[in-house]
């Protein structure tokens, strides 16, 4: 007949209370070791195992005191079944661990930005992407599909500038000559993104 296995108690009483970061889930024992059972190499590791045992039994007791949350979920089951959840709503963390990836390296200046620190020309505050159309009574891009910069395009009647009055540019429509500066400028973007490329890459 096997003998029942005994079963340590679950509360743990210690001369110095534990700190618990629970949020990390960790727990911070200040009780000093026996060094008497340490120097001994044949009560070291069973001393170490019972200390470690009784700390994470207090850890465990910290943890069930939280809030429970029961949730039931049907992902990643090929019985189509409720599977029941019972999680633990961990608090914020206390202790600041270090970083696993090492601060990132900051990139090269480009072209445009090297002319700038030179020449000290300040970057122009960000006002957003969205513009308000007082026509439409909305908001619309500023750029990019149906973006306000388009809206001489859809004009059914245009007003001529008295710059080209009476000049070879009076009889060009303006809005085919929005579309072409517009796509003009995109080529140019697209050859100085390349340019800051190739010189990245050096």
């Amino acid at each position: 007949m096997s003998e029942e296995k005994q079963y340590k108690p679950v509360t743990v009483d210690k001369p110095i209370p534990n700190t618990f970061d629970l949020g990390n889930l960790a727990t911070f024992d200040t009780n000093p070791l026996d060094n008497a059972l340490l120097k001994d190499p044949n009560t070291r590791e069973e001393h170490l195992a019972s200390v470690t045992r009784d700390n994470l039994q207090l850890l465990v007791n910290q943890l069930l005191s939280l809030p429970v949350k029961t949730t039931s979920d049907t992902h990643g089951l090929s019985t189509g079944q409720d599977s029941t959840m019972t999680l633990i709503q961990l608090p914020d963390p206390i202790t600041e661990l270090p970083r696993e990836k090492a601060i990132p390296k900051a990139k090269a200046p480009t072209k445009w930005e090297q002319f700038a620190a030179r020449k000290g020309i300040k970057a122009k505050a960000k006002d957003g992407k969205m513009v308000f159309d007082e026509d439409k009574g909305e908001w619309v891009p500023k750029w990019g599909y149906k973006g306000k910069n388009k809206e001489l395009d859809n004009q059914w009647l245009v007003e001529v500038s008295d710059k080209v009055k009476n000049t070879d540019q009076e009889l060009i429509d303006p809005r085919t000559l929005g579309r072409a500066e517009r796509k003009k400028l995109i080529k140019k973007n697209e050859l100085q993104h390349k340019r800051n490329l190739k010189n990245q890459s050096q």
